[in-house]
């Protein structure tokens, strides 16, 4: 669905983007090859952003906005206050799967990215906190603290979003994402 802000062909030509940079990084690309590539001009590229970096933060914000929809549409789905944990921690990683390790490591790299990166993180963490929250009230989880269990989810998550758990493990985001709701559904039902 279009931007109020932008048109359907400006809302169009960002998912092309997204689709681009997702699939094979940014950081190699110039502003030339991304025209080139998405069968625009320049011009049309300013129209969403001001510059490059800024076309790479618009698509990244784009994507974890989506991203995030869709999680929460998961979520929203289910009822059990059991499954919501693992619901939302394996719609986060289905949401991460076909993020390229190119742009994965080129969002590393890039302040402007890994900051939204990191902010979509620490909203991730948050709401598995709320999450394990009502599971404990509802009974659904035993008592477990759960501010404390989603800290070290949180913990875990900055880990993974770092790449630091993929480097020492082998395990993509998602896969680490999946790995992190098994442990914590477990250790919270257990």
């Amino acid at each position: 669905m279009p931007s109020p802000r932008r048109t359907a062909r400006q809302a169009d030509l960002l998912e092309r983007l997204v689709t681009l940079f997702t699939a094979e990084g940014f950081a190699s690309f110039t502003l030339d090859d991304v025209a080139e590539r998405l069968r625009c001009s320049k011009t049309t590229l300013y129209q969403l952003a001001g510059s490059k970096q800024d076309l790479v933060r618009e698509s990244v914000k784009h994507y974890f906005r989506g991203a995030a929809e869709a999680v929460e549409k998961n979520v929203a789905e289910t009822a059990d206050p059991a499954d919501r944990v693992q619901v939302y921690l394996t719609a986060v990683a289905r949401q991460l799967s076909p993020l390229s390790r190119a742009f994965l490591d080129d969002m590393a790299q890039f302040r402007p990215a890994r900051d939204v990166y990191e902010a979509n993180t620490r909203l991730a963490a948050d709401r598995l906190r709320q999450l394990i929250a009502e599971g404990v009230r509802a009974g659904a989880f035993r008592d477990v603290h759960a501010a404390f269990v989603g800290e070290v989810a949180a913990a875990t998550m900055r880990q993974i979003q770092l790449g630091e758990v993929g480097t020492r493990t082998g395990l993509t985001d998602s896969e680490a994402y999946e790995q992190l709701a098994s442990l914590i559904v477990h250790s919270v039902t257990s």
